[in-house]
Parts: structure tokens; C-alpha cells; sequence
């Protein structure tokens, strides 16, 4: 298994100091495939898309406009 080094912000890092018992390492590895296989199933989905960037982008406004109107963060 390949190492890495991590940065954390200074608040966040004491805040795992004072929970040891967990293993952070495992958290970040469980949290970096997470994200990885969004990815892998975002870029499957892509790939058979016929929508352009331009349409693609346009279906993303709608879809954030009615997240933030059904959370009442906008009219």
C-alpha cells in the first residue's frame, strides 16, 4: 500500500487528537473511495450522455435552483 501525507487545517487536527481511538487513516481511505467511485459512476454516465457541456451545465442550474427553492434558500 502506497503512503501519503495529509494537510489539515489546525482545528480539525486537534480535534482528532482528542479522539484517538479512532483510525483516521481508514476514515480518509473510506472517504477518497467514496469519492473515487462517484467519479467512476460519473464519468460511466458521461460517457453515454448525448447532452453537450452547454446542455449539461444548463441541467445543473435548474437542478441547484430547485434544491436551493425547496430548501427555501431562494423564490
Amino acid at each position: 500500500m502506497t503512503n501519503m501525507t495529509l494537510a489539515v487545517p489546525q482545528d480539525l487536527h486537534e480535534m482528532m487528537q482528542k479522539h484517538k481511538e479512532i483510525k483516521w487513516s481508514e476514515v480518509a481511505r473510506q472517504a477518497m473511495w467514496e469519492q473515487a467511485r462517484k467519479l467512476e459512476l460519473m464519468e460511466n454516465i458521461l460517457s453515454k450522455s448525448k447532452l453537450s457541456e452547454k446542455d449539461a451545465l444548463e441541467v445543473g442550474k435548474e437542478i441547484n435552483k430547485g434544491i436551493a427553492k425547496s430548501h427555501g434558500l431562494v423564490k
